[in-house]
């Protein structure tokens, strides 16, 4: 369950959040129903998600329940004994669900076309889409929990129970005919089997960025970790740096269907997404429309900046018009994405004073590489990590270096030196003055003009400026005498 709260920009807030492994797919193994216990389970649960919702101040509560509770023949029961616990539970249906699991994996990722992919413990379901907008849903008995119960019943599992279970996902896959990935087309990955394969990958890859979503899994990588799960003991599974311990049961399932939903979509990788179902609900629902990408990472940059007191909407906003006229004329042929990038660095820099005015730059670029922000690739945020890192005249991007294309490392140090000047320029602009500059290329040097103090002598910024943009940088003052 999650508590959040949702603004009118379509930005969605986590208030708070809570999980209990119910493992409800696995009682239907050898019944139709899911019996007394494991329904006390679930209200035991319920009761528990109840009273965190109340507790965070939560005034509407949504709830549905999927593969497992559709499916058994008791699932009534479960919905009438949470209706009297105040939780109104409701079975949704696989086309449901596959819905929602898209418009809340999607919305705040920055992808156009492709499919989404939701490993559950009792079923999969899989949707294409184009244009951010759904064109068909597939809901398969290719459940995590489903799979590994009936297939692996050794500890380890042995070679031939892998491949009958390989072998019966690939034929169910080439039945439901679903279309395979275009160029340009993603696949992205949503629930806990997704994420979990995804956090052993990063702690085996040291990725830099402390973040699931966004995260690319290839392949490749996935075909090592099977490898490696399925050569071990359950026991010895539950300790491997990642995975959650009451995954160990079922991820071998998982890992299965994601490599062949992969080869099936003719894939190579599988985008990670960190929302899903809850974040489909709280958005508006499975018919719930998507805004583009960039409109998703002005809003969720806004959001988080606002949360600090040191940061001020007008003045960021000044900062940010001084840098794009700057970067407009040194800089023409930078990539869309550092120009984006330096805006929102300019907007959102401010944030790092609420822990450090000195090291702000640092503390910022922490910051946003922390917030889980939306809409973003993990090249973006290294970009603007590394924009923010280096406008304090650290010029390395350490770790940060495999996120950013070659093309683009000069080019980050450009717009970073951009960012410093900007700030500089902001900093000695009157408030009540415009911060409207003028720049120029001139034969000796590369002129600014703008309402600042006469006479003033950008030192430290201008002997960066000469080392990067390779001429001297001259200020002239048009403020009024």
């Amino acid at each position: 369950m999650i508590v959040f709260r949702l603004r009118a920009d379509e930005h969605l807030d986590v208030i708070e959040d809570a999980r209990a492994p119910l493992r409800l797919a696995r009682e239907l193994r050898t019944a139709a129903e899911l019996g007394p216990e494991a329904i006390d389970r679930t209200l035991e649960a319920l009761r528990d998600f109840r009273a965190v919702a109340e507790g965070a101040g939560a005034d509407r509560i949504l709830a549905v329940a999927t593969s497992a509770v559709r499916d058994a023949l008791d699932g009534h029961l479960l919905l009438e004994r949470a209706k009297e616990l105040g939780v109104p539970l409701q079975i949704i249906d696989g086309d449901t669900e596959a819905r929602l699991g898209f418009v809340g994996a999607v919305h705040d990722l920055p992808v156009s076309s492709g499919a989404t992919l939701d490993v559950g413990g009792g079923s999969a379901e899989i949707s294409r889409f184009h244009d951010r907008r759904l064109n068909r849903t597939w809901s398969l008995e290719l459940g995590s929990l489903r799979l590994s119960d009936r297939f692996l019943d050794h500890d380890p599992p042995t070679a031939s129970q892998l491949k009958q279970m390989r072998r019966y996902v690939g034929e169910t896959l080439r039945s439901a005919d679903i279309d395979r990935l275009a160029s340009g087309e993603v696949l992205v990955g949503i629930g806990g089997t997704v994420r979990n394969l995804a956090k052993v990958d990063m702690h085996r890859t040291e990725h830099p960025l402390p973040l699931l979503h966004g995260y690319e899994l290839p392949a490749d990588r996935l075909e090592v970790i099977l490898a490696d799960l399925a050569g071990k003991t359950m026991k010895r599974r539950a300790r491997i740096a990642g995975l959650n311990p009451d995954r160990a049961d079922s991820v071998i399932g998982g890992a299965v269907v994601l490599l062949e939903v992969i080869s099936a979509l003719g894939g190579d990788r599988i985008v990670v997404s960190s929302r899903g179902v809850r974040e489909g609900l709280a958005l508006g629902g499975p018919d719930a429309p998507l805004p583009a990408p960039r409109w998703v990472r002005t809003i969720s940059i806004a959001t988080l900046s606002a949360r600090f007191a040191t940061w001020d909407g007008n003045s960021a906003d000044r900062r940010a018009m001084i840098a794009t006229r700057l970067h407009e004329t040194l800089d023409p042929e930078a990539s869309d994405a550092v120009r984006e990038m330096l805006v929102h660095a300019s907007n959102v820099l401010d944030v790092g004073r609420a822990i450090d005015y000195y090291d702000r730059f640092e503390h910022a670029a922490m910051i946003v590489t922390s917030a889980d922000l939306g809409g973003f690739t993990h090249e973006a945020l290294g970009i603007l990590s590394a924009i923010l890192r280096q406008a304090d005249d650290d010029i390395r991007l350490g770790p940060y270096r495999r996120l950013i294309e070659g093309v683009d490392r000069s080019a980050v140090l450009r717009a970073a030196t951009v960012l410093a000047l900007a700030d500089e320029l902001k900093r000695r602009i009157a408030p009540e003055l415009p911060a409207v500059i003028g720049c120029a290329w001139h034969p000796a040097a590369f002129v600014v003009e703008g309402a600042l103090p006469a006479g003033w002598r950008p030192r430290g910024v201008a002997e960066r400026f000469r080392r990067v943009f390779g001429r001297p940088l001259h200020v002239l003052s048009s403020r009024p005498a």
